[in-house]
């Protein structure tokens, strides 16, 4: 697959193509955004254990959230994710603080639907782009934003975004990108009594958040619990 990056005679060209919305997305992006925007809410998802996977599948999916994001904060992310990709096809499964090449790699071979990051790393976008995995980096400044922006991502990690000062903080400091077409997913400091003031924002494609299915509730097959987040979260 040939390289997503823009590549214009100077640098000037360059801002005029990716903020004027001339270059296309990112293989798929425009798949995951019609997701994201479905759900508006994406369970952030640090699991310790392959065997808490289905129940924690069928957890989300009563409870109307067919949609998580697995962390390679644990070992056991890849097996979930394969897990999940292959027993729960119905659910769409991302992964999740995707940092090395490694962690992409296990990724895709899992059968890892999207992937996000905490920050924007050019050599990990690349990599996606070229194993055709739509990809989330994380953003927290005007700069950042262009440089993801540079590389074709049209779906941004605003992270963290409560100690970035929340949605009053991303409507700012997005507010000169509505023209391009650039959505954020905000993840860090969201949570069930917050989560609403993100999504009024029309750049916003979705929320990230833990608060949905937190790892002590998982490690105590709390699935009741976190069904109903699910369903409050669903129809906020």
């Amino acid at each position: 697959m040939p390289s997503n990056r823009v590549r214009s005679g100077n640098a000037a060209d360059t801002e005029n193509n990716v903020l004027q919305n001339n270059v296309p997305a990112m293989p798929s992006a425009a798949a995951l955004s019609e997701k994201l925007a479905k759900y508006r809410v994406v369970p952030v998802i640090s699991i310790n254990n392959a065997a808490a996977a289905l129940p924690l599948a069928d957890a989300l999916l009563e409870g109307g959230l067919s949609i998580a994001e697995i962390t390679f904060r644990t070992d056991a992310a890849a097996d979930v994710i394969r897990l999940l990709a292959s027993k729960r096809p119905e659910l769409c499964v991302g992964a999740g603080t995707v940092l090395t090449a490694d962690n992409l790699a296990a990724a895709v071979d899992a059968g890892a639907e999207f992937g996000v990051a905490p920050g924007f790393n050019p050599q990990i976008v690349q990599l996606a782009a070229d194993k055709g995995l739509p990809f989330v980096p994380g953003t927290a400044t005007p700069t950042e934003i262009e440089a993801a922006a540079a590389e074709n991502c049209r779906i941004l990690k605003f992270f963290p975004a409560g100690i970035l000062g929340g949605a009053v903080a991303l409507k700012a400091i997005s507010a000169p990108y509505l023209h391009t077409g650039i959505k954020f997913m905000p993840t860090g400091g969201i949570n069930e009594s917050n989560f609403e003031k993100y999504l009024e924002l029309p750049n916003v494609a979705a929320c990230g958040g833990t608060w949905i299915a937190p790892p002590n509730d998982i490690a105590e097959g709390n699935w009741k619990m976190i069904t109903e987040r699910c369903k409050r979260a669903a129809c906020p």
